[in-house]
């Protein structure tokens, strides 16, 4: 085997699209959009990447694209780029030791200057190369004075007998999430260049045979390490769901399946006392004769362990009158039910527009004093608590009546935690539309 061509030594990535050719370097293709969690060798097998993290929203946008001719030289390299809501990472792979001048590509091609609402946008984070931050709190436009213009970032960075090079993009939660929508936060890279500061032998020689060891044992890795991934993805796949559920019995009070059963009578029809987006609430009573209120996941509902989790750790953290009182969860097999204290009047809503049969007579004083405790159990959450939260669904079925019409809040599989100096008024629509 001779000696490796100088293109050996260098490779050229464009982030999030199709093969260019820019002078005299082709820049790879990197265009597959398989989101998070994904390890992908590149098809030279010179490089890889890894994403970490997950949008909120449907709307993932793992890869960028825009459409609209940019008033840049070389408008090929930065028409695409690859975002990733929290960590993204680039590997060189099998290089010669020595020294590297890395080119980082950026074009803000997500925010507009146009004055609208995309204007508002911020996009903060940070970059690593070799383990060392080299950027922090990294702002392209700002750096490049306007969206949509390239700006071009070099450093130097060095490679050791490992012949790996990492490239490392962090999102470390700074900047704006939900402009213009949300999943557009998060750091976003259009092109990648890395060429030798050393020359390359271009003889006849051939290689050393530690060389082809090496070679060879980077080969072995790679695959391994694809191997691994692939079998851990799956692996977790099929886990995920009960590892992310285990260690809420340590955070609220736990109850068994069995006892639900009995205090239901196994889901009895006739305790059916409501039904919501979670899935139905049964009434039950425990042994001890207090009554329960047991809300049930439903495998056909809209919300799913990522609402069950957030729901049990922010109530379970809230003590106030006017917000309802979380006994504990049940968790065993594919069941997973939330326990809460049982009020007698049911929803607000059905007190209201219920069947016939169901209706209260609510003069306009009590009305009063139920919006006046809604106010107060908002009040406690927005400003009072520890924790300040944002519910994001109030309406009538999620205000509860006690048998003194006391109004309790509930349903928190919404909320969310509001950060210190944001406002709790906000635009986007979430929850019921």
């Amino acid at each position: 085997m001779g000696f490796m061509s100088v293109a050996d030594y260098n490779f050229f990535i464009n982030c999030g699209g199709g093969k260019v050719t820019i002078g005299d370097d082709m820049y790879e293709d990197d265009a597959l959009n398989l989101g998070a969690s994904q390890y992908t060798l590149s098809d030279s097998g010179k490089w890889a990447y890894s994403s970490t993290g997950d949008f909120v929203d449907s709307y993932n946008p793992y890869i960028v694209v825009n459409k609209t001719a940019l008033n840049i030289s070389t408008p090929e390299l930065y028409m695409t780029a690859r975002l990733s809501p929290l960590s993204l990472k680039y590997y060189g792979l099998c290089l010669m030791e020595g020294n590297y001048t890395v080119n980082l590509h950026f074009a803000e091609i997500m925010f507009t200057d146009d004055g609208t609402y995309s204007s508002n946008g911020r996009r903060l984070f940070d970059v690593y190369i070799q383990g060392q931050r080299v950027l922090q709190d990294f702002n392209i436009a700002k750096e490049a004075n306007e969206t949509g213009k390239e700006i071009i970032k070099s450093f130097t960075a060095v490679v050791d007998g490992s012949g790996t090079l990492e490239i490392h993009f962090y999102w470390a939660g700074r900047g704006t999430n939900s402009v213009p929508l949300r999943g557009v936060y998060g750091p976003l890279i259009s092109a990648i260049s890395v060429t030798p500061n050393f020359k390359i032998p271009t003889t006849g020689k051939k290689l050393s045979v530690g060389v082809i060891v090496a070679i060879a044992v980077c080969a072995c890795l790679i695959i391994v390490l694809v191997l691994c991934t692939v079998f851990l993805y799956f692996r977790r796949k099929n886990i995920s769901e009960n590892n992310e559920l285990k260690g809420l019995e340590l955070q609220t009070g736990h109850f068994s399946l069995k006892h639900i059963k009995a205090a239901t009578k196994n889901f009895d029809p006739a305790n059916k006392i409501g039904e919501g987006g979670f899935g139905p609430v049964f009434k039950g009573v425990l042994p001890d004769g207090s009554e329960i209120a047991v809300k049930q996941l439903s495998s056909k509902s809209k919300q799913g362990n990522r609402e069950f989790v957030n729901e049990i750790g922010v109530i379970s953290a809230l003590q106030h009158p006017n917000l309802v009182k979380l006994y504990g969860c049940c968790i065993e097999g594919n069941q997973l039910l939330l326990i809460y204290e049982y009020l007698e009047n049911n929803s607000l809503a059905r007190a209201l527009h219920g069947p016939e049969k169901y209706r209260l007579k609510l003069d306009w004083p009590t009305r009063q004093k139920i919006c006046l405790e809604i106010a107060r159990g908002l009040a406690y959450l927005h400003e009072e608590s520890r924790l300040k939260i944002v519910h994001r669904d109030i309406k009538a079925t999620n205000v509860l009546l006690d048998k003194d019409l006391n109004a309790k809040i509930s349903d928190f599989g919404l909320a969310k935690l509001k950060e210190e100096g944001d406002t709790h008024i906000s635009t986007r629509i979430a929850g019921t539309l």
